[in-house]
């Protein structure tokens, strides 16, 4: 199993952005010095909690810093931009980065981002879809375009100069484009099936109950085999909160206590997906639950793996176990209250738990 990192990123909303960056770059920083394969960051344009308002931007600003580690978009809200802006700001991280990128697409979830776009209650599905089809179209097609759709146009036919350059959008430097991964939230997402059928590979989140994350791998399976292709576990990225602690107080204390950045993470969460976004279907198996026993007391202790090095181990085991053959397992970077104990866990996570982890795989 292979170890990267999600940040989506969620700090108190108090917090100056100015130093929220500082603290956001420095933990993927430390995830390429100590091994983490991946690190995928997420942007929000109209929340003063998740304010990376452009993870293409974020993710340029470590490119000559970074030495091993892959970034990648997690996710572009396609409908919240133009495909032409979109195509060109992608294509060029991707040369910044000589290839270590991951492509993350989606409709985009924050309700206030859709209204300030102008998409709320229009139908973001199918404006995504036409979207990402004419990023791939200015990838594979040559200018001047002539792309036109229900939501956009392209073109640039009435003022190229094709011979000089002018009125053509430069292409990835992956060919014919970067990888392609998609966010999974909803149970037994039929999402997960399309991306499948176009090559493209899901990333299943984090605050999901363990049963809605294993509805994801029988869709997976279902797209690929409809497009021809075998389902492989190693395609599967499965994002799950976790805090590591040399002690066990410590680790209940700051992984599930009120005081902890995790609560708070699941706070604003459940209020934005809950309370303002009717998704309470996400946090309960029983849809007879009513919605107020939702809160972050109940569903942090369920929802983050805390504990010592031993003990995250056997939990992480047994979520795999429960959920599928996932092959990348995401930990999600949240608010540094303590830095020193925020530091640790990411080492110890990468130092120690997964080589456990990985050795008790290949006994099985």
């Amino acid at each position: 199993m292979k170890l990267g990192t999600f940040m989506m990123p969620l700090h108190p909303p108090k917090r100056q952005p100015w130093e929220t960056y500082v603290e956001d770059r420095e933990a993927i920083l430390l995830a390429d010095k100590l091994g983490y394969r991946e690190a995928l960051v997420g942007e929000h344009v109209t929340d003063l909690a998740e304010n990376v308002t452009s993870c293409c931007m974020f993710l340029a600003s470590l490119a000559h810093e970074t030495k091993q580690i892959v970034l990648g978009t997690g996710t572009v809200n396609m409908p919240n931009s133009h495909p032409a802006a979109i195509a060109a700001q992608v294509a060029m991280l991707d040369h910044l980065l000589k290839g270590r990128f991951l492509f993350g697409i989606s409709p985009g979830g924050l309700m206030s981002d859709a209204e300030v776009f102008g998409n709320f209650k229009k139908d973001r599905n199918a404006i995504f879809l036409e979207s990402i089809n004419m990023v791939l179209d200015i990838w594979t097609k040559e200018a001047p375009y002539e792309l036109k759709g229900n939501f956009f146009e392209v073109t640039t036919a009435n003022t190229k100069i094709l011979e000089i350059g002018q009125g053509a959008i430069i292409k990835p430097y992956q060919k014919p484009h970067p990888p392609i991964v998609v966010t999974a939230v909803a149970p037994h997402s039929k999402g997960v099936t399309e991306a499948a059928k176009r090559g493209w590979t899901p990333i299943s989140a984090n605050f999901l109950l363990p049963e809605w994350v294993a509805s994801h791998w029988p869709k997976y399976v279902e797209g690929c085999k409809e497009s021809g292709r075998e389902a492989k576990g190693t395609d599967w990225r499965v994002a799950k909160s976790i805090f590591v602690s040399d002690s066990e107080q410590t680790a209940k204390e700051y992984g599930h206590g009120s005081n902890g950045p995790y609560h708070f993470y699941f706070k604003q969460l459940i209020r934005k997906l809950v309370g303002a976004g009717g998704r309470g279907n996400l946090f309960k198996l029983d849809q007879n639950e009513p919605d107020a026993s939702i809160t972050a007391d109940t569903m942090t202790p369920r929802l983050v793996i805390a504990g010592t090095v031993n003990s995250v181990v056997e939990q992480i085991l047994a979520f795999r176990q429960k959920v599928g053959p996932f092959g990348t397992l995401y930990y999600p970077c949240h608010d540094w209250v303590d830095p020193k104990l925020a530091r640790r866990s990411m080492q110890l996570m990468a130092e120690q738990v997964m080589p456990k982890v990985n050795a008790a795989l290949k006994e099985e």
